[in-house]
């Protein structure tokens, strides 16, 4: 029998909790690429002060068929070019609210398009950047044994190397604005639920890395950062392979991650790890 909310018309909508079986059916369609949506939905629900954003669904005769979540980041799930119009449509009336739009490349170039003229200009735009997963802890090369999960008193010793992360990556610090009470908080959340690992010497972080979203189906590894001055001696690689095997062995059967195609050095070590490209993201930055 079909939902109260069955739509007969191609037409867009702000989806509520009783379409959370539906949503999670479209966002597990492709469960590496939408990764951190379906753990949000998984953990939340679809309640948009849970969520911290609203879920837009766009129906075709009558069925869900792409979704789009509008929260600190605009992105777009399993859109097609139909629906990325409609859901460029709503944003614009909306008005941009987000810090990014980001998501698989070729519907959030699309989306971007649409929205540019509106909403631009942006920061910046990385329009390809690899999406790659893993599957196996690497066979030759051996998990750094000083990386661990770091501990909830340890919150002072990660949080400066999760600024200069942040910082070095976005090119914007997460303490400006509200000075880094919602950064803190996400570290915290990772921390607590045993996703923050590091590798700490002489009380300071060399390595670190954090899944930052877990579903039963893949999780996505977030913020890897070598202390500058540790750089090119392996660490990358070997701290990379022990949160491989952590997370395989403790998240989900598949670990991904998107880089930058510009950032060569992080990509050959990504691929001397195990990791293999499946697709590309693209992300715009306000």
């Amino acid at each position: 029998m079909e939902g109260p909310f069955v739509l007969t018309q191609t037409t867009t909508r702000v989806l509520g909790p009783d379409d959370v079986g539906a949503a999670l059916a479209v966002l597990e369609s492709d469960p590496v690429a939408n990764a951190f949506v379906t753990a949000r939905v998984h953990v939340a629900g679809l309640d948009p002060w849970r969520l911290g954003g609203e879920m837009w669904g766009w129906y075709d005769d009558g069925r869900l068929r792409s979704l789009c979540y509008s929260g600190a980041n605009l992105v777009p799930i399993c859109a097609t070019p139909e629906a990325v119009r409609a859901f460029a449509d709503r944003a614009r009336r909306a008005g941009r609210r987000c810090s990014s739009v980001v998501g698989p490349a070729e519907a959030t170039a699309l989306l971007w398009k649409l929205l540019e003229p509106s909403w631009g200009p942006a920061r910046e735009v990385r329009a390809h950047q690899p999406l790659m997963v893993t599957e196996s802890v690497p066979p030759d090369i051996e998990p750094d044994p000083h990386v661990r999960r770091i501990r909830k008193d340890e919150m002072e010793v990660i949080m400066p190397a999760c600024v200069a992360m942040f910082t070095e990556e976005v090119g914007v610090s997460p303490t400006a604005g509200d000075g880094g009470l919602l950064y803190q908080a996400r570290i915290a959340e990772l921390v607590g639920t045993g996703r923050s690992f590091a590798r700490i010497d002489d009380g300071r972080v060399v390595f670190k890395a954090e899944i930052g979203a877990a579903t039963p189906l893949a999780c996505q590894v977030q913020g890897v950062w070598v202390a500058p001055e540790y750089r090119g001696r392996g660490l990358s690689e070997t701290g990379m392979a022990a949160v491989i095997r952590y997370a395989l062995a403790d998240v989900a059967p598949v670990v991904s991650l998107y880089v930058n195609d510009y950032n060569t050095a992080a990509r050959a070590a990504y691929r001397r790890v195990g990791f293999r490209e499946v697709g590309a993201f693209m992300s715009v930055l306000f």
